[in-house]
């Protein structure tokens, strides 16, 4: 999503991440055509400082052609490689420490994910180091404080990026990223401001991604303004799944207001959750949203969901695992009024030790078993969850 429609600086790098994934799934001619292109890309932009720009590419090249048994290759880009560290008098011969280098290895990891903050921070600092004024570098260190924001909320990063983002626009006023990042942050302390950003954004970029951002800050409380950006965002990419299932989470917060025409606003949901599933059949949370829509009329639907999941469960990540345990545990508790077995579920859940947005609430849905134990005199197994809950807490 982001380099397939706004141009941005740091493009190669995702090119090259591109890359990666494809040479992961074994299709490396996909591969090699965008390390082409990231090539390309850098020639054009940078012809004064190619050989630094395209030292990580010339690398990933070698990769590629090895997995492929094209030796001769990997002898030709293992060659480039070299040379351009020896002129840069690197004391590796496939190796250079160089700002550059440093930059793309910082917005990789916060493209592999904003929990990434605190690594890219370092490296976009230590790519600042030899090259104070480079704009790719401070639009990456704005970025990366903003992502530590997001993760701690210290007011600390919240300064910080607030200052960072401002220079960024200041310098760049087609930045868009760092505009919507910026309106978040100023969401609550300058909401005027925020939203004229967000107006810029959604008038003016073509990045679904960055759409995409500007629609969450819109979801809670103007769940339908959110509906129209993701619909613009979904009319330039499609096929990116995650515009749809934010857009069916948009129908859901509208359902959970709605008194009236709630037949349309649910079959809207079910629609865009659906969609979200046939560009991504493998993604548990849109099946679980899925679910829970269908449950609103046809609960065999949604239990027959649940159960195809909980025989998966094995091949699934921890935090998946407990998001399916969470909504079984509600199908089981709400709609079937199957307490005990409602409490397995969530205990389940929560005894999974990774500390996902999911694990504090499986612990409240623990206290409200235990309070409804307690309420019907059950107060061994009001105890017995209690308990439970001291001993699976982790700091």
């Amino acid at each position: 999503m982001r380099f397939e429609h706004t141009h941005y600086q740091n493009q190669p790098t995702f090119l090259a991440m591109q890359a990666y994934l494809c040479h992961l799934q074994g299709q490396y001619e996909e591969a090699l055509q965008s390390l082409r292109e990231a090539e390309e890309i850098l020639q054009r932009d940078h012809p004064d400082n190619f050989s630094r720009q395209v030292l990580v590419i010339y690398g990933n090249y070698a990769w590629i052609y090895y997995h492929l048994t094209h030796y001769d290759l990997v002898e030709l880009y293992l060659d480039k490689v070299s040379k351009i560290c020896s002129a840069l008098n690197s004391r590796s011969p496939y190796a250079a420490l160089i700002p550059e280098t440093h930059a793309q290895k910082g917005w990789s990891l916060l493209a592999a994910g904003f929990r990434n903050s605190k690594e890219a921070t370092e490296c976009f600092q230590m790519a600042l180091r030899e090259d104070e004024t480079n704009k790719e570098f401070l639009a990456g260190l704005a970025i990366a404080v903003y992502a530590s924001w997001t993760h701690s909320h210290n007011s600390v990063y919240w300064n910080a990026a607030r200052e960072k983002l401002g220079a960024i626009i200041h310098e760049q006023q087609q930045n868009y990223e760092a505009k919507v990042y910026l309106a978040h942050i100023l969401k609550k302390a300058d909401r005027k401001q925020a939203v004229a950003l967000l107006e810029d954004v959604v008038q003016k970029s073509l990045n679904p991604e960055v759409l995409r951002n500007a629609a969450k800050f819109f979801k809670a409380e103007f769940p339908q303004r959110a509906v129209g950006i993701l619909q613009r965002a979904i009319s330039l990419n499609p096929n990116y799944h995650l515009l749809h299932y934010d857009l069916g989470v948009c129908y859901k917060l509208q359902l959970e207001e709605a008194k009236s025409g709630r037949g349309e606003i649910l079959a809207a949901a079910i629609e865009a959750f659906k969609k979200a599933l046939q560009k991504d059949p493998v993604s548990v949370f849109s099946k679980l949203a899925l679910a829970e829509m269908y449950g609103e009329n046809t609960p065999d639907y949604q239990e027959e969901i649940y159960l195809n999941l909980m025989s998966e469960m094995p091949n699934l990540s921890k935090r998946c695992q407990q998001a399916v345990y969470r909504h079984m545990g509600d199908f089981l508790f709400y709609k079937q009024k199957a307490v005990q077995e409602a409490a397995q579920m969530y205990k389940a859940g929560f005894a999974i030790p990774d500390n996902y947005l999911e694990r504090p609430q499986l612990k409240k849905r623990l206290e409200v078993v235990a309070a409804a134990f307690q309420q019907s005199s059950q107060t061994t197994e009001a105890e017995a969850i209690h308990d439970f809950i001291r001993e699976n807490h982790s700091p």
